[in-house]
């Protein structure tokens, strides 16, 4: 039996090599690695994660639905009942079931991989936010006071229609005459249809620019006005450049580029997961199969503590022996059924731990009273991967370890916001112009001179009029114009760049750190690997001296040169079974 048993450390180096082979979870944006393996090594299958086929880092366009971009995006629910292929594993209350079964139903059912999942989607709305111009929010902080732009097209809109009866308290100055009634106001009446449109827009240059579009009809009961009813358009065009804070790519982008450095971090962060999760399933696989091995060992001890109180009682019966060995015998019993109550208890709740990591919900009818049964044993030693150099290995632990990988992006981050930090410590120093014209039009009776004379008709012009005016240019504006905003010692600015200095000081210190303990984490793995082999082979060799030792006695007590106690102490000192070591979760 303990030839059987105390191959559990290697089963644990044959887990850890599951865990160091590379699982591919297809994630919302996922990056190839470019870095070739060290050297060829053993490796499992390549199993994958289903997500969503949504990309929430590009929002929806206009074009062909033109209300695409204004209802709410779906985001479908979690699944929150278990895979179909679980329940269909179960045959007659038992699941069978292998390591590597066990691991591809983590990566379908486990709960920590299902709400790490979204890590990657939040960040990818992050990252859309920020296309429109909005402030980054995740992991890496954007640090700079840059003017804002709007990187999203608006346009605006305004349609009015104005009427109004005013009282005139001075007729004459108000053109409507002094004909009223004693002890009546005067009353001027105006109606007003208005018809504006502005379209805006910024860039990533720290342009940005607008154009103004509007018109305007009013009619009035005065008879002051050259026109009436009168159209009056005018266009408005506006543009603007940053020259000093706000120029430049990197200050407009840096929101961008922060986020979309925020949601590789997100990517390993749920790589990360996916890792701590699988190991976390290794771990449960074989605490559970050694305290199924607990259980065979204690039902051993019981049928030798039954047989030697069997034995005992016979010989006290005939009085070969004396009566205190059948209570001794009797507590051998009582203590080994107690270990057996024990090793099933503990088999009952690694069962569950492991059925807790594999399904979303262990406690449905066809889970509640199933028994898990481990196909998987500890027979077969792993590939011998300590004797691959030390330098390959750490060096592909520093190109595929997921907290190496986000400690080097936050260094990209840092780098980043040192940079717009520095660009947000120049005073806002902004151009901007702005080209006008302007059209007037309306209806016009020509002055009859002189008295008296025939009225001539009416001159009728309108919106076509306004716009020709308008068109070509008869009213032109122009102005350009320079703006300076200097901040009095500037202290929220110099704070901005002190800050991102100093992260980037501390996330070189920190990456250096993450190195150093990804090195260590497999020089120590190695070492355990080499020191499991080692024990291994003592284990087998002290097992079979110990089979030595039981023949020897067993062919003592045939010729009665031995005593049953003998036999029942070099049997049990064959079942004491070492537990495995856990996984760590940094590899």
């Amino acid at each position: 039996m303990i030839g059987r048993l105390c191959r559990v450390p290697l089963a644990s180096c044959l887990a850890i090599l599951l865990v160091l082979a590379p699982v591919s979870p297809v994630l919302a944006q996922q990056q190839t690695s470019s870095a070739p393996p060290a050297q060829a090594q053993p490796q499992a299958p390549g199993r994958t994660i289903q997500v969503s086929n949504q990309d929430y880092t590009h929002g929806k366009r206009l074009f062909p639905h033109i209300f695409a971009p204004y209802v709410p995006t779906p985001v479908p629910g979690p699944v929150l009942v278990n895979s179909p292929n679980l329940e269909q594993m179960i045959k007659d209350g038992k699941l069978s079931i292998s390591l590597q079964e066990a691991i591809d139903l983590a990566l379908q059912n486990n709960l920590d991989i299902t709400i790490q999942r979204y890590t990657p989607w939040l960040a990818e709305a992050n990252i859309l936010r920020t296309l429109s111009g909005g402030a980054s929010g995740g992991t890496i902080p954007a640090l700079g006071n840059i003017p804002a732009q709007n990187f999203d097209p608006q346009v605006t809109s305004t349609f009015s229609l104005d009427s109004r009866s005013i009282p005139v308290n001075n007729p004459i100055t108000a053109g409507v005459g002094g004909s009223a009634a004693v002890g009546t106001f005067s009353t001027l009446g105006t109606h007003a249809a208005i018809g504006d449109l502005t379209y805006s827009q910024g860039f990533h240059t720290g342009t940005a620019f607008s154009a103004t579009f509007n018109n305007t009809r009013t009619s009035t009961t005065s008879t002051a006005g050259f026109f009436d009813p009168v159209v009056q358009s005018n266009f408005i065009f506006v543009g603007s450049q940053q020259l000093l804070n706000g120029f430049g790519l990197l200050a407009n982008e840096h929101f961008i580029r922060i986020a979309k450095l925020n949601k590789n971090i997100a990517d390993q962060t749920f790589q990360q997961q996916v890792i701590t999760s699988i190991t976390a399933v290794a771990n449960a696989y074989w605490e559970l199969v050694f305290a199924r091995g607990n259980v065979d060992v204690a039902k051993q001890e019981i049928e030798l503590a039954n047989k030697t109180y069997s034995d005992n009682k016979k010989q006290v019966d005939v009085g070969t022996l004396a009566p205190l060995e059948i209570v001794q015998a009797e507590a051998q019993v009582a203590t080994a059924n107690q270990a057996l109550i024990v090793a099933q208890t503990t088999v009952l709740q690694d069962q569950l731990t492991l059925l807790n990591l594999i399904s979303k919900d262990p406690n449905s009818p066809a889970l509640r009273d199933v028994e898990i049964i481990p196909t998987d044993t500890a027979n077969e030693a792993p590939p011998e991967v300590e004797k691959i150099p030390l330098g390959d290995l750490v060096k592909e632990a520093i190109t595929k370890r997921p907290d190496v990988l986000q400690s080097s992006i936050a260094l990209k981050g840092d780098d980043i916001n040192v940079r717009a930090t520095k660009n947000a410590l120049l005073p806002v120093l902004t151009l901007s112009g702005e080209y006008a014209t302007e059209g007037l039009a309306g209806n016009r009776t020509p002055i009859c001179t002189p008295t008296p004379c025939t009225p001539a008709p009416p001159i009728v012009t309108g919106l076509a009029s306004s716009l020709g005016d308008m068109f070509t240019g008869v009213y032109p504006e122009y102005n350009a114009q320079l703006s300076l905003t200097i901040p009095i010692r500037n202290r929220a600015a110099q704070a901005n760049n002190v800050t991102a200095l100093l992260n980037e000081r501390q996330d070189e210190a920190r990456y250096r750190q993450i190195v150093n303990n990804a090195a260590i984490d497999v020089h120590n793995a190695q070492i355990i690997l080499e020191q499991a082999r080692v024990t291994l082979a003592a284990a087998s060799q002290t097992r079979d001296l110990d089979q030595q030792t039981l023949d020897a006695e067993q062919k003592k007590y045939q010729v009665g040169a031995s005593t049953l106690f003998n036999i029942v102490s070099a049997t049990t000192s064959r079942l004491p079974m070492p537990r495995p070591a856990r996984l760590p979760r940094t590899l």
